[in-house]
């Protein structure tokens, strides 16, 4: 399985100390420069990174098609535009995102994206956590995840917790 990832699944899953479920759940996850440098700069804000530098099951690719990023980056970040391009040449199975507008972008062009809720959602189903809502609570509070009331009402609905 080919799996390529944004910046902020992986951050905030380190944030939470859950970056091992992208391992669980998908075994190699491949990242753009653009995404590596973006990570590397949470360290200025005091987060550990030690189970990321460690981690040998994150590769790092540079995308081949640089005028394709040039040109998502007119609407996306650097590591979002990066992130796409590089799952679009890898054929990916999937593209871990969670921005909108790069959610978006990605499905136009053919990918299939996966987000942190839906991440978490996968790691119950296999057994990997035992609930969804107390990771998306973890998430607001420790890494500031941006999560309306509502929507996690519906989450909470979705899995039955």
């Amino acid at each position: 399985m080919i799996v390529v990832s944004d910046t902020s699944p992986v951050s905030n899953l380190l944030q939470i100390e859950k970056l091992d479920l992208l391992r669980d759940i998908f075994g190699e996850v491949i990242i753009p420069p653009a995404v590596l440098l973006e990570i590397r700069a949470l360290e200025h804000f005091g987060i550990d990174l030690s189970s990321f530098s460690t981690s040998d099951w994150i590769r790092v690719e540079q995308p081949k098609a640089s005028e394709a990023v040039a040109g998502l980056r007119h609407n996306l970040d650097a590591g979002e535009s990066e992130a796409i391009v590089l799952a679009v040449e890898m054929q990916a199975d999937w593209i871990l995102l969670d921005e909108r507008q790069a959610t978006k972008i990605a499905e136009e062009k053919g990918l299939h994206p996966i987000g942190l809720i839906g991440i978490l959602i996968k790691a119950k189903e296999k057994g990997l956590i035992p609930a969804v809502v107390p990771l998306v609570e973890e998430l607001r509070h420790k890494a500031g995840f941006w999560i309306t009331d509502h929507l996690l009402a519906r989450i909470r609905e979705l899995v039955s917790e």
